[in-house]
């Protein structure tokens, strides 16, 4: 929370602060950066908007053209891979071979000439018959069969295949395996490779049906002649198509510009992630440039052909096309901004004139007229200051009248100030006198009469220190005590750290009279009872809470709930009522109390104030709440 509070002042200040500069940029400078800005902002976001749809129209394009090449090539694989099953169906439906590779002894001199000139020559006929077979191979576990290079060989030469045991665990089906490399069988495994790039072999069980197998056919073509477009010799910079198969492993010419530049190793990631899908298009990049990838199933070799295509040539020209755009609409923007500069000069003409006729003013000149006549705004705006110059004439001639007056005033304040210094020095006089007779009860009524009219008099401020108050209500309650024969005791408990409370003045005198007045009844005290005045201050939830008791007469509920209601009322509601009950303006109950309670919600808010509680014959208690503070600077 306080992270996001101190991220929301930062947004605040700097938005203060932008909001300071740009006030001090002039008018017309602002009008022609909002008309830049209104136009500008359109037509960058219209031309990113353009740029997408042409971008997302291209790489449409691209995929459709590519989805066709990658069908041609399907139909060119399905071709080959149908050559090779005929192939090796015609090599299974040989009778002369079956029996050869059955034969249960070893064949004479004569018959293996008679089968090497039959059916072995049909062989290597149905072979180049068809030049994109690369080889036609028959593997044999049979001992009576001879080797009879390159058809005829051995089946132990290709045990440690890893296809081998693949092969013979499904008998009768054709298995399709990709082969890095195409070695001669007839040398040692580490022989050298007679394909370029590798090849593709068809293998399958010849009669699988008997106690154990004749043997098995394999149907070889080299990857340029099944693959033709992924191996073509033709260079390509921008695209080249690979084959995915079913072992993840990736079959493409690798010495192309577009291969030695692609993350290959990205893109097979890619392609996994994507291994439950039959086709599709994706976008990747590799290092900072970006590439297609169209891919399509192969079912029947478990593989997938993909073609890579690179987008940085199409890429670029979209770009270059879009800054060509943005570059004439901002020299457009230009020409329009110099162009509205000039009118707008024209039209503000009118505005500089009543400026400069407002510096005047600010230095003091108000006698002069704005030469600004006509409609429109600014004639109107030009008007409406004409007519505050006169006001302002007429306010200075009001001032000078007013000043004198207060003058006036201020000597009639120094003559009543005179008659108050009289009243004091007669007070002080009559003090001394009944000190020399010995009427010390006199003397000391006369004291808190002197400090009582001192308080009253001298109204310097609306606000006092609680000590001050206190010291009041303590001169008040020693001139009461006179008249009630010492039957009044003023308690206080308020700790000496809240005697600088701020309180208004005259806010607890007229509680404290209230109490006197009505808490003692109509006749004075019998012997022995004590009208006990408590006042006491706290702190409650940050405010100043001020408890004025009395052990009096209290009231009843009735009069209570009375004296609750007229608290609140306005002037003319509460008079209102009193009239209507038949109480004179200067009589009743609740006017003290209104008064206090109307000063100190007007001074500090509705949420302050004071409220009334008393039980009759027990008790009264006013509780004055203000704010905590204290004129030391606490609180």
């Amino acid at each position: 929370m306080n992270a996001v509070g101190s991220i929301r002042e930062r947004l605040k200040d700097w938005q203060a602060r932008i909001a300071y500069k740009a006030g001090g940029i002039s008018l017309q400078t602002r009008l022609i950066a909002s008309y830049i800005v209104i136009i500008l902002i359109p037509i960058l976001l219209l031309s990113l908007y353009t740029f997408n749809v042409f971008y997302k129209n291209k790489l449409r394009d691209i995929v459709k053209t590519n989805e066709s090449m990658l069908e041609v090539e399907a139909v060119n694989i399905r071709s080959q891979m149908e050559t090779m099953e005929r192939t090796a169906q015609l090599v299974d439906s040989d009778k002369r071979v079956k029996e050869y590779l059955q034969s249960p002894r070893e064949l004479e001199v004569s018959e293996l000439i008679d089968f090497r000139t039959g059916a072995y020559d049909n062989l290597l006929r149905l072979q180049f018959n068809n030049p994109n077979i690369a080889h036609i191979r028959l593997f044999s576990s049979n001992p009576n069969v001879k080797e009879m290079w390159p058809v005829f060989l051995q089946e132990s030469r290709i045990a440690a295949e890893p296809w081998y045991e693949l092969v013979l665990d499904h008998p009768g089906q054709v298995s399709w395996v990709f082969e890095e490399s195409d070695r001669d069988l007839i040398q040692h495994t580490g022989s050298e490779n007679l394909a370029a790039h590798g090849k593709v072999s068809l293998l399958r069980v010849i009669a699988p049906h008997g106690p154990r197998h004749a043997g098995i056919v394999q149907v070889d073509m080299l990857f340029e002649d099944i693959f033709p477009k992924t191996f073509s010799s033709l260079p390509d910079s921008q695209s080249q198509m690979l084959i995915l198969d079913g072992m993840g492993r990736m079959h493409t010419k690798k010495d192309t510009g577009l291969m030695q530049e692609l993350d290959q190793a990205e893109l097979l990631r890619e392609l996994r992630g994507r291994s439950g899908q039959q086709s599709g298009s994706f976008e990747f990049k590799s290092g900072e440039r970006p590439y297609l990838a169209v891919f399509a199933s192969l079912e029947r070799l478990e593989a997938k052909m993909v073609n890579v295509v690179s987008l940085k040539e199409p890429l670029s020209e979209l770009r270059e096309t879009r800054n060509r755009i943005i570059l004439a609409n901002v020299a457009l923007i230009a020409l329009l901004a110099v162009t509205t500069y000039f009118l707008l000069s024209l039209i503000l003409k009118k505005l500089h004139v009543l400026q400069d006729s407002m510096k005047k003013v600010r230095q003091g000149n108000f006698h002069f007229d704005v030469d600004i006549h006509g409609g429109g705004e600014v004639g109107e705006l030009a008007h409406h200051f004409r007519l505050m110059l006169r006001k302002i004439n007429e306010l200075i001639a009001d001032a000078v009248n007013k000043q004198a007056a207060t003058k006036e005033a201020e000597l009639h304040s120094l003559k009543n100030q005179i008659d108050a210094h009289f009243l004091y020095n007669t007070l002080e006089n009559l003090k001394m006198l009944a000190e020399i007779e010995g009427q010390y009860t006199i003397s000391d009524s006369l004291t808190s009469l002197g400090g009582m009219m001192r308080y009253n008099l001298k109204w310097t401020s609306d606000y006092v220190r609680l000590a001050d108050e206190l010291q009041h209500i303590g001169n008040y309650m020693a001139i009461m005590n006179v008249r009630y024969d010492g039957k009044l005791r003023l308690e206080l408990d308020v700790p000496s750290a809240y005697l600088e409370q701020k309180v208004p003045k005259m806010s607890l005198q007229p509680v404290v009279e209230n109490a006197v007045k009505h808490g003692m009844g109509s006749s004075c005290p019998e012997d022995g009872e004590t009208l006990a005045v408590r006042v006491q201050a706290e702190v409650e939830e940050g405010s100043m809470v001020i408890r004025i008791r009395d052990n009096g007469t209290g009231m009843n509920g009735e009069q209570l709930q009375a004296l609750t209601q007229t608290l609140p009322m306005d002037d003319k509601d509460f008079y209102r009522q009193r009239r209507k009950a038949g109480r004179p303006d200067s009589e009743g109950s609740g006017i003290g109390l209104r008064n206090v309670n109307q000063r100190v919600r007007l001074y500090y808010g509705p949420e302050y104030g004071i409220a009334v509680d008393s039980r009759e014959g027990a008790y009264t208690e006013v509780v004055l709440r203000l704010p905590f503070q204290l004129l030391t600077g606490g609180g």
